[in-house]
C-alpha cells in the first residue's frame, strides 16, 4: 500500500530535503523517525529537492507499507517523535501507482523579504533595506507568462530533459512588513525562484529594464541573469494533485 505524507518543515538546520553524507537532511530525518515507529525500514520519496536552508510550509512525500496501521496514532507518535522544526499534518493512502514528485500539477513558492531589519526574521526572511519599486517589478513579473524556457534561471550543469516550465502566476505583494513574491508553475528549475527574484529585484533596483529582463530570458544566459537571493527567504508553499483534496 502507498501512502502520501503531508508536512512542513523550517529548513535552517537542514542541508536541504535530500538526504547528503554527512550532513542532515529533512528526507533522512523522516526516514529515520517512520523506520524506529514502524519497526521496518522505510525509504520516504519527496514531491521535490529544497536547498539548503529553504523552507516548507507544506511538502508532500510517500513510502510503501504493507501492513495496515492507524493513520492518526502513527501522526501523533511522529510528531512526538521529529525535532521541533518538522511538522507531519497527515498520512494519507493513494493508489499503488501514485508518486508525490511526477503526479504533482502545479507547485508554488513564495519569497519573503523585509525591509527592516528584524531579530526574529533572521532566518525566515531576507532582510533588504535599499527601496524597491515594486510596481515595476509586478511588470516584469508578468511577463514570464510569455515565456517558457526558462534556461536563463536554471543552475548550470543541471541533468534535466528540458527547460520549459509554465508559470500560472507570479506577483509580489505588501503584507504588512513584508514583500511577498508568489510564483506558480508546473515545475520548477534548480535555483530558479531565486534567480528569478534576483533578476526582479534587479529590475526594482533601475538596474535594468523590463527590455532587458526579456533579453536575459530569451538568450538563455544564466551568467546575464541577476543574483541568487539567500536561501532562508524560500518556502515552498503549495503542491497540487488531481486526487488529493485541499
Amino acid at each position: 500500500m502507498r501512502y502520501f505524507i503531508k508536512l512542513a518543515y523550517n529548513g535552517t538546520q537542514y542541508h536541504g530535503w535530500q538526504m547528503q553524507p554527512n550532513s542532515a537532511s529533512v528526507q533522512e530525518t523522516l526516514n529515520k523517525a517512520l523506520s524506529v515507529l514502524m519497526n521496518a525500514p522505510i525509504n520516504i520519496m519527496g514531491a521535490g529537492r529544497t536547498d539548503t536552508g529553504v523552507h516548507a510550509k507544506l511538502m508532500y512525500a510517500h513510502f510503501d507499507f504493507e501492513t495496515s496501521f492507524d493513520s492518526a496514532k502513527l501522526v501523533h507518535k511522529l510528531n512526538s517523535y521529529l525535532p521541533k522544526d518538522i511538522v507531519v499534518y497527515d498520512i494519507i493512502p493513494v493508489h499503488d501507482d501514485a508518486h508525490t514528485r511526477f503526479d504533482a500539477t502545479k507547485r508554488t513558492y513564495e519569497y519573503h523579504i523585509n525591509p527592516f531589519k528584524d531579530a526574529f526574521l533572521q532566518e525566515q526572511s531576507w532582510y533588504f533595506f535599499q527601496k524597491l519599486d515594486v510596481e515595476l517589478m509586478n511588470k516584469a513579473a508578468q511577463l514570464l507568462f510569455n515565456h517558457t524556457d526558462f534556461q536563463c534561471f536554471s543552475k548550470v550543469n543541471t541533468d534535466v530533459n528540458t527547460f520549459d516550465c509554465t508559470i500560472y502566476e507570479a506577483t509580489w505583494k505588501q503584507e504588512k512588513n513584508k514583500l511577498i513574491f508568489t510564483i506558480s508553475a508546473n515545475r520548477f528549475l534548480r535555483n530558479m525562484v531565486r534567480s528569478i527574484v534576483g533578476t526582479l529585484v534587479n529590475i526594482g533596483l533601475h538596474k535594468i529594464s523590463l527590455d532587458d529582463f526579456n533579453t536575459i530570458i530569451e538568450n538563455k544566459n544564466r551568467d546575464k541573469a541577476g543574483f541568487s537571493v539567500p536561501a532562508h527567504g524560500l518556502y515552498l508553499t503549495e503542491i497540487d494533485y488531481d486526487y488529493i483534496t485541499k
